[in-house]
């Protein structure tokens, strides 16, 4: 282990002394340290199940130590409860804010501690004032009155930040902050983030996307299984350094691509259009064939491989399937012709969180894993426990909850719960997101070994490199129109992202 930690710096605001946690058997942390300076960006690092979860809720006073000790201003705390570490100011800004979504910005801000009139009526010019004021530090424009209904999650994340701030907040822990943001939202976060420590904040900052803690951060410190690898200025290193730590070995190649020999057409997209949302799309994939759906965010991707699976109902168009029309509109006539659908966000349309792994592993297939509507529980179990070991999945109990794994491990279970359909073509939206490297590098393997077996693959991302390693063609929209198809030979970063965005005139029109 190297403990590397590069300056003689002042006092930190918040820190851990070797500090160790356990949940039963299994040892979450283990004498871990970390230090957090005022003025600061400190990043931290590590593959899920690293114990970054665990670190963040013992500094939030979710969880309390089992040894070791939590330092405020270099005085030992104990943190009972969120409660108290929020009073320490402590603030944590999770991936998904929770809100009351019938309450204004500034109800959501300053609720259960209102300034009050006379006869305790609360002082609504007030709360619309420190409000503004509070939006008018952060350099946004948010609405003080606006409902938090409808507050896109890069809103929902501001204001959880400006409650923050009311609390006094002097330590900000953003865990993933940016897994469901556009470009420009994440940038206007950072913009923000900076505010933040250019005023003293200490900020720790969570992110799978390595290249957001290169350009936020100052320092990393990096867990493994619990243990602390080394915390460092990030200055010195590059991204495959970082990677080594976090896994302990050398990645290798994170897109495992194989090559293949594309058999007949799987899937045929003809002209197909949703008005006002894409228009005129057509597109083949080929057995054995990885195609990716590239464009910036707000294309229509996501819209038109829901229209091809039927959960959205095009307006116009053909969906073909092996030579046989699909009916539009109807996700059980592409789940009996072979489609396999992992969507975008699998915490709302890939997974029944408060059900176990095997049951949710099982959905799909509840027609063969009973008779007369009653499932077989050994049917189930068996079903989840083969899958669960053909895609490597780390859980503790297969009836556990699915919500109590890893974002990579759950993103495991929506894909048994397809592959276990035995699909011809399988579609894949953001197949990565959200998940660490190592995950990443496994996932990438699948998909690959998959079409090397003769699956088909449709895959959006709007990871540039995932797209450029993975897919044997790239076809680009923009505005809701397919723009351009680049082979493999032909696909780089500035072909795709010039159609993308409409620059160079460099676009080869789709057919």
């Amino acid at each position: 282990m190297t403990h590397s930690d590069p300056d003689a710096a002042p006092a930190p605001v918040l820190a851990l002394e070797d500090v160790s946690k356990s949940f039963g058997a299994v040892r979450a942390l283990q004498d871990v340290s970390l230090r957090l300076f005022a003025g600061e960006a400190h990043a931290l690092a590590g593959e899920n199940g690293a114990g970054k979860s665990t670190l963040i809720k013992v500094l939030a006073g979710v969880h309390r130590t089992d040894s070791g000790r939590v330092l405020l201003d270099g005085e030992p705390v104990d943190f009972h409860s969120p409660a108290d570490a929020r009073d320490a100011g402590v603030a944590v800004i999770y991936q998904e804010p929770t809100l009351f979504p019938d309450l204004s910005i500034a109800e959501n801000i300053f609720m259960g501690r209102q300034p009050r009139q006379s006869l305790r009526r609360i002082d609504r010019r007030a709360v619309h004032a420190a409000t503004v004021a509070l939006m008018r530090r952060l350099g946004v424009g948010l609405d003080p009155d606006r409902p938090a209904r409808g507050l896109s999650i890069a809103d929902q994340q501001i204001v959880e930040i400006a409650k923050a701030l009311s609390f006094d907040a002097r330590v900000l822990i953003m865990d993933e902050p940016t897994a469901a943001l556009t470009g420009s939202e994440a940038a206007r976060l950072f913009s923000v983030v900076e505010t933040l420590r250019a005023e003293g904040a200490a900020v720790l900052f969570i992110s799978h996307r390595l290249e957001e803690m290169f350009r936020l951060c100052r320092r990393v410190t990096t867990l493994r299984d619990g243990r602390l690898v080394a915390t460092e200025l990030l200055a010195g290193l590059t991204e495959d350094d970082l990677v080594r730590r976090m896994v302990g070995r050398e990645l290798g190649d994170l897109y495992p691509k194989e090559r293949t020999s594309p058999g007949e057409t799987a899937l045929s997209v003809s002209r197909l259009t949703r008005e006002g949302v894409f228009r005129d799309i057509s597109f083949e994939v080929r057995r054995g064939e990885i195609v990716a759906l590239a464009g910036l965010v707000g294309a229509g991707r996501s819209e038109v491989v829901q229209a091809v699976f039927g959960v959205d109902r095009a307006d116009v168009g053909e969906v073909t399937v092996n030579g046989r029309k699909l009916p539009a509109g109807s996700p059980t006539a592409a789940m009996d012709a072979g489609i396999a659908l992992v969507p975008e966000d699998r915490r709302q349309r890939g997974l029944v969180m408060e059900m176990s792994i095997e049951r949710n592993i099982g959905l799909t297939g509840l027609g063969d894993l009973g008779r007369g509507g009653l499932v077989r529980r050994t049917l189930e179990s068996a079903r989840a426990a083969d899958w669960a070991v053909k895609l490597q999945l780390k859980y503790n109990k297969l009836g556990d909850s699915v919500g109590v794994l890893s974002g990579g491990n759950q993103q495991k279970v929506v894909l048994a719960k397809w592959l276990a359909t035995e699909p011809k073509i399988l579609i894949v939206d953001e197949p990565t997101r959200g998940i660490d490297v190592g995950t990443k590098a496994e996932v990438h393997r699948l998909l690959s070994s998959l079409a090397a077996e003769g699956l088909a693959v449709l895959m959006v991302s709007s990871d540039l490199p995932e797209v450029l390693g993975m897919a044997d063609r790239v076809l680009v929209m923009r505005e809701g129109r397919l723009v351009a198809e680049i082979p493999r030979a032909d696909a780089t970063e500035e072909a795709v992202m010039s159609a993308a965005a409409g620059r160079g005139g460099q676009e080869n029109e789709a057919a």
